[in-house]
């Protein structure tokens, strides 16, 4: 019998752990291919690749993503190769499998819920009907099977990550060190299940070192709440950081309130880059807050994350969803605020989704939620926001997206937001509208074209001060780009002679304080990472005095020395006086 697994991936940098571990746990059994693709291949070409393999059964891992491509292929499929038998898993499907099935003849099998038991079983026991977590047919009857307990020793599923040579290599991998969580947000699906459990650490620590081994480029750990025993999550950073690999990066989702001090004098010891936290705020308004179950301590969680901030070398995420009960435009606008007060390295604006088996799904009367009931399923409306807030918002996402996340324009936003507007979100909502106006937002941009837009907008506004902001935007620029080609309307104070950089690059005292890293760096090698530009404002005045305006010139020279880190991406030196000597 041919079986393959399939999986959809959202990029093709992504990986698929779930037929993975379906792959390894009946592997004793009988011989199952795996293959993997992305929706952005065309449905032709993954029904070919398919189609060239005949499966007897075809599973497919099924997620908000890929649910409406997963269909479409498995209909062609069972059109061109009647035989073969359609089994869907995954949590697109395990909350309305009858409904599917009615709806759409060509699916065979649904197993819902945890699945590796159920698939060993449904490979090996002719007796449908015993198998529990599976619904199929019998006839043109539909049956649901009662459901599967949860495995509790996690340690049976072999591990997807054994002699796996460089088939990940510069890829992210999905990883999990638990299943479960130990709260119960009620638009999580992951409150559906009680508990959490834990695979065997010593399985955790050879699989991590598996994947450094294998060339990945990051290992996104997909535990709920990573740090939620803290004795288990502490021995797999302190193993991480022993290992000391290079070029990957770890990916956690934490929380913050669990974070105590402790743990907050152990984060100041991991070398920059090598961990990134996700932190989901969601809201700041306590009704909200109470009303979705969750569990937080805004001001907890603004001291810690404010506290690994300071140590430059974890990047973190904060997480806000717009469209939750009792939060309307106004009290959203709280929310951002609180939130961007800490300037995380990422602001991640989301908007809720009604995910099937989510408890806000099945209150969805109760708040008056209108959205459409087709993937990804976010709201449109609510009781508390009309459709033009949620448009206004996602406006204000796209542009904290472009201006804030990447980290690119740091100190001309703060100047603007400082001298013009009495909050950050007052700034992105106008903005925003500016965006609208001009028909920007209907246009992709470089990098180069949003520093034009911004200083565009900023002329438009008529705002005081260009000359500070047009040194700013400068300054930000150099900081985040080596091949300068700026704005129009900004020009280079002047060109520096190659042979006067040389000079200043064969500073023993330059180097020795600054770089001293770089004393025996040939300086033909070191020139490819620096820029020396003049300015004619003292910029660390104005970025140090909360961005007043600076009205007298006073002409600065800088070299910028770009690193390859992914925090500390740039230093800064003053060299004016090495320029004038």
């Amino acid at each position: 019998m041919k079986i393959v697994l399939a999986a959809l991936n959202s990029k093709y940098i992504h990986t698929n752990l779930a037929i993975r571990y379906l792959n390894q746990y009946v592997k004793d059994v009988t011989p199952v291919e795996i293959i993997e693709f992305t929706i952005n291949q065309t449905i032709d070409s993954i029904v070919g690749e398919i189609f060239k393999r005949k499966p007897d059964i075809l599973g497919i891992s099924t997620y908000i993503w890929n649910i409406e491509y997963t269909l479409k292929i498995s209909e062609i499929i069972k059109k061109i190769h009647p035989e073969t038998k359609i089994l869907l898993g995954g949590p697109e499907v395990s909350f309305d499998g009858i409904n599917l099935l009615k709806e759409h003849k060509f699916i065979d099998y649904i197993i819902y819920g945890e699945g590796e038991e159920t698939f060993r079983e449904f490979l090996t026991n002719n007796k449908l009907s015993e198998i529990k977590g599976l619904i199929y047919r019998d006839g043109v009857e539909i049956i649901k099977n009662p459901p599967k307990t949860l495995m509790q020793n996690l340690g049976e599923i072999p591990s997807p990550y054994e002699d796996i040579g460089d088939e990940f290599k510069n890829k992210i991998v999905y990883y999990e060190s638990s299943r479960g969580c130990p709260f119960s947000c009620k638009f999580c699906l992951s409150s559906t299940i009680k508990g959490v459990r834990y695979f065997p650490i010593d399985r955790v620590k050879k699989d991590i070192l598996n994947l450094i081994k294998s060339g990945v480029r990051q290992v996104k750990f997909v535990d709920r709440t990573f740090n939620a025993n803290k004795e288990y999550s502490m021995e797999i950073m302190k193993y991480i950081i022993k290992l000391n690999p290079e070029n990957i990066n770890f990916h956690f989702e934490v929380t913050a309130h669990l974070i105590d001090d402790e743990t907050l004098e152990f984060l100041k010891t991991p070398k920059e880059g090598l961990f990134q936290f996700e932190i989901g705020v969601q809201s700041t308004n306590p009704i909200t807050i109470d009303s979705i179950g969750r569990v937080t301590d805004f001001e907890k969680l603004k001291d810690v994350t404010k506290q690994i901030k300071n140590n430059k070398n974890i990047h973190q995420h904060l997480d806000l969803i717009a469209g939750l009960p009792y939060e309307d435009y106004s009290s959203f606008k709280k929310s951002f605020n609180d939130v961007y007060s800490i300037k995380p390295e990422k602001l991640q604006l989301g908007f809720l989704k009604l995910l099937k088996g989510s408890e806000l799904r099945e209150n969805e009367e109760q708040y008056g939620f209108n959205y459409l009931d087709k993937p990804p399923y976010e709201i449109l409306t609510n009781k508390y926001m009309n459709y033009s807030d949620i448009y206004m918002l996602k406006g204000i996402e796209d542009l904290v997206e472009k201006y804030y996340n990447e980290g690119y324009f740091t100190h001309s936003i703060e100047f603007i937001i400082n001298n013009f507007f009495n909050t950050p979100f007052d700034f992105y909502e106008d903005f925003a509208l500016y965006f609208n106006n001009m028909d920007l937002n209907n246009v992709s941009h470089s990098r180069n074209n949003l520093y034009q837009i911004l200083l565009d907008y900023y002329s438009y506004k008529k705002f005081e001060n260009i000359d500070s902001f047009k040194e700013l935007l400068k300054y930000d620029y150099i900081f985040n780009n080596k091949k300068i080609t700026l704005p129009k309307g900004i020009e280079r104070l002047t060109n520096i002679s190659q042979n006067k950089i040389h000079e200043i690059l064969k500073n023993r005292e330059l180097l020795n304080k600054y770089l001293p890293g770089e004393v025996n760096v040939p300086t033909k090698k070191l020139i490819k990472n620096i820029i020396i530009e003049g300015f004619n404002k003292e910029i660390f005045t104005i970025i140090n005095n909360d961005y007043l305006p600076i009205d007298r010139y006073e002409e600065k020279y800088y070299l910028f020395y770009y690193k390859d880190n992914v925090i500390n991406k740039c230093k800064v030196i003053e060299v004016t006086n090495l320029i004038r000597s």
